[in-house]
């Protein structure tokens, strides 16, 4: 397999191998970049615009200043989207969003069974103020 034009974490390099990602279907584009930033943004091509051809997945980032790092930043987003059409819900990236709803959900389910606590505790309370029928 042919190397990547920038240097990518391993497990990137693992699912591009594994997906047959190749360095020769991907397009690299420079282009300038939009939004605020003032002059500086529209004299330099700081942003960096991929197209995988197979898929026809396209990739725009403007994150960063520097060209090399939105370069780096724009093939990592690449893979991933690749991984995410091809794997659907078993790819990285929606596990991990999998995991923050499940975890949330929990959350939300403990933060209710703490408030029907609170209100039973409330509701004793308040039985306690009412006068015992029969000492009248």
């Amino acid at each position: 397999m042919k190397e990547f034009p920038v240097e990518l974490p391993d497990y990137l390099m693992k699912i591009a191998e594994e997906l047959e990602i190749f360095p020769s279907d991907i397009s690299e584009k420079f282009v300038r970049g939009s939004g605020s930033g003032g002059q500086k943004i529209n004299k330099t091509s700081s942003c960096v615009l991929l197209r995988h051809s197979p898929t026809g997945i396209e990739v725009k980032c403007q994150k960063h200043r520097e060209q090399n790092k939105n370069r780096i930043t724009a093939y990592k987003l690449l893979i991933k989207k690749i991984e995410e059409r091809f794997k659907g819900f078993l790819s990285l990236e929606a596990q991990r969003k999998y995991k923050i709803k499940k975890q949330k959900k929990r959350r939300s389910k403990k933060a209710k069974e703490k408030m029907l606590k609170e209100k039973h505790q409330r509701s004793e309370i308040k039985a306690m103020r009412k006068p015992i029928k029969g000492d009248d």
